[in-house]
């Protein structure tokens, strides 16, 4: 596993992605819309890692009430896998809890799951894995 990429909640996507080229010095690659899980996402390469904001498209959205709760700042942390359905198995029986048991799709061409953070020292880990 390797850090694919650590996801920000933010408020507004255009103020963020002026913020982080500034901070990066290049544009954002991607944009993309998440409708399963109600965000507008913008991706960013930092080195080998990936710089994910995330902005709520509706006020049920996980992004929204985060936001609401915490406000602005890191979401997740997300781990490569090349196989998601092995590793949901392997942490299942470390005693992880696993949020989806089931992986579905994601941004940026991926399948993902999340563990839940009361397994994780509070931090909300996402698992992500390319389709091929």
């Amino acid at each position: 596993m390797k850090i694919e990429h650590i996801g920000l909640a933010v408020k507004d996507l255009s103020i963020s992605n002026s913020l982080f080229a500034r901070l990066l010095g290049e544009q954002n690659y991607k944009e993309e819309n998440v409708e399963s899980e109600g965000v507008t996402t913008s991706f960013f390469k930092c080195g080998e890692t990936k710089i994910e904001l995330l902005k709520a498209t509706n006020s049920n959205s996980t992004i929204a009430k985060f936001i609401e709760k915490r406000g602005e700042g890191i979401h997740h942390i997300a781990f490569a896998v090349d196989d998601i359905y092995a590793e949901i198995k392997r942490l299942e029986k470390e005693g992880f809890i696993i949020l989806n048991p089931e992986p579905k799709k994601g941004a940026d061409n991926k399948i993902i799951c999340f563990l839940h953070p009361k397994s994780t020292n509070g931090v909300l880990i996402e698992l992500c894995q390319e389709i091929k």
